[in-house]
């Protein structure tokens, strides 16, 4: 295409993208197909999709788009041709010979997040939320707490609309993006305003290969942020390997931007400033009010027991969504009104109602080990009976065991992973280690021992994929099941 022009009044966009290729219709590489399709014959010369295998509604769109004038090529293992664009779905690991494929045949490629960016309007604000656990609550949390502070503020990317669909609408001031290590992966300029890190532990090491390049493209969302003015990352210094990112920028001479560390190795109540002399941090003060001290002020925002989000994790959350809505900001008296007003997300900790007495929380989310022990940390000093179970991702047990032996009245381990938890437990200080075949029966199990006034906490540190197609589905099956017990207890009453 020769030197590139870019758009006035974007980000980044190319007066001409030339021939774009998309690999993959999911969610976000439709979205992109989409936008390209409507730039078709302007600043889109070729448009062509590359996919798996075509299911009734990939092919009724392939039918209409090619219509259009794009080419659509299904079960497709290897690229052939030249493009000057590939936009890459996240499902599509960077190491597949897919993506290498294109690599070969595209002058660049970029994710769906990265593309959306240089997209956006030049005066558009970017937050980017990433972390192996909690991505979800502190995006959702952040674009209410803008929005409840006068911001057109909107949640993309892995929740809500994708980036590009946002951004194509053009309503929209912040875009509050969670980034996925996948997307990040792709990413060569994206500069956010905000960065939050909440925390990395080993996940997706299958996409991957390694938890190396897992934390690599995590981190990849402060690679720009110097070049923006005034952006600002938030780091949650609670996290171990986010400490450690943190020790070793300071050792080399600091980072190009200004931080705020959330919370110390003691915990949310840690201040950085006291422990190692940062200029700001966010913490939990005297009576168990979040604080936050940016660029010289310090702002007492509201007490933990009048958040409606339980736990220390979600405090950490609240603390690092607080930060990036000041940094952006928004007034302190705001930011507190709406960290009171956010209620908890589906699955996520989530008030499933109560059986005689016995209350039951949903968080079909924790897909994870790590997730797991954050969840059972919520109700201390209270021991919940947690189901545990679903389908085993193989990682090590040793830390939910220990946790459990402190913070558990019982456990139930169900689905295909039953047998190895049920090992694993084998000798443990757990007072009731049980098992049961499903999810439902996981539930009777835990009602059938659990005392009024106890907790019920299905937590399963495990995917959904041996019962339910989703999380999500897992969810909500788990709160039909409890209401249909609550139901038949009053019915008998």
């Amino acid at each position: 295409m020769g030197a590139r022009e870019y758009l006035e009044g974007r980000k980044l966009a190319p007066a001409n993208l030339g021939r774009v290729l998309v690999l993959g219709l999911g969610k976000s590489g439709r979205a992109v197909a989409d936008y390209c399709l409507n730039l078709l014959g302007g600043r889109v010369e070729a448009l062509a999709v590359a996919t798996g295998a075509p299911g009734a509604d990939a092919e009724a769109w392939a039918e209409t788009a090619r219509e259009r004038g794009a080419v659509v090529m299904f079960d497709h293992e290897a690229i052939e041709g030249v493009y000057d664009l590939c936009i890459a779905s996240p499902g599509i690991s960077q190491f597949s010979d897919f993506y290498g494929s294109a690599q070969a045949a595209a002058a660049e490629v970029v994710s769906e997040v990265e593309f959306a960016w240089r997209e956006s309007a030049a005066d558009a604000k970017w937050v980017a939320v990433t972390g192996t656990n909690g991505k979800t609550t502190t995006t959702a949390l952040i674009a209410h707490v803008l929005r409840h502070a006068g911001f057109d503020a909107a949640a993309v990317g892995n929740i809500g609309d994708t980036c590009i669909e946002a951004v194509a609408a053009g309503e929209t001031e912040v875009y509050v993006a969670e980034v996925s290590s996948y997307q990040l992966a792709s990413t060569c300029d994206f500069a956010p305003n905000a960065a939050v890190v909440l925390n990395i532990t080993p996940d997706h090491v299958a996409w991957h290969r390694s938890h190396e390049n897992y934390a690599a493209a995590k981190w990849k969302v402060l690679a720009n942020l110097r070049r923006t003015p005034g952006a600002m990352a938030v780091l949650v210094a609670c996290d171990e390997e986010v400490r450690a990112a943190i020790r070793a920028a300071r050792k080399a001479g600091g980072f190009p931007f200004p931080y705020v560390p959330v919370g110390t190795a003691a915990g949310v109540g840690g201040d950085m400033r006291a422990a190692c002399g940062s200029a700001n941090a966010a913490f939990r003060g005297a009576g168990g009010r979040l604080m936050v001290a940016l660029g010289g002020e310090v702002s007492e925002l509201v007490s933990v027991d009048d958040l409606q989000i339980k736990g220390s994790h979600n405090q950490a959350n609240a603390l690092a969504a607080a930060s990036a809505a000041l940094a952006l900001g928004a007034p302190a008296s705001l930011v507190a009104e709406g960290l009171l007003s956010f209620a908890p997300l589906e699955h996520r900790i989530e008030p499933a109602g109560s059986v005689a007495g016995v209350a039951c929380y949903n968080d079909s989310k924790a897909t994870n080990v790590d997730a797991t022990l954050v969840a059972l940390t919520a109700f201390l000093p209270a021991r919940p009976v947690v189901l545990l179970g679903g389908r085993d991702k193989g990682t090590d047990l040793a830390p939910l065991v220990a946790a459990c032996e402190e913070s558990a009245a019982a456990v139930v381990c169900f689905g295909e992973a039953r047998e190895r938890f049920e090992a694993a437990f084998a000798g443990s200080r757990v007072l009731r280690v049980l098992g049961a075949p499903t999810m439902e029966a996981a539930l009777d199990e835990a009602l059938a021992v659990a005392t009024p006034d106890e907790v019920v906490l299905l937590s399963p540190a495990c995917a959904s994929f041996d019962e339910f197609s989703c999380f999500e589905e897992r969810g909500d099956v788990f709160k039909k099941l409890v209401a249909a017990r609550a139901a038949a207890v009053q019915a008998g009453a």
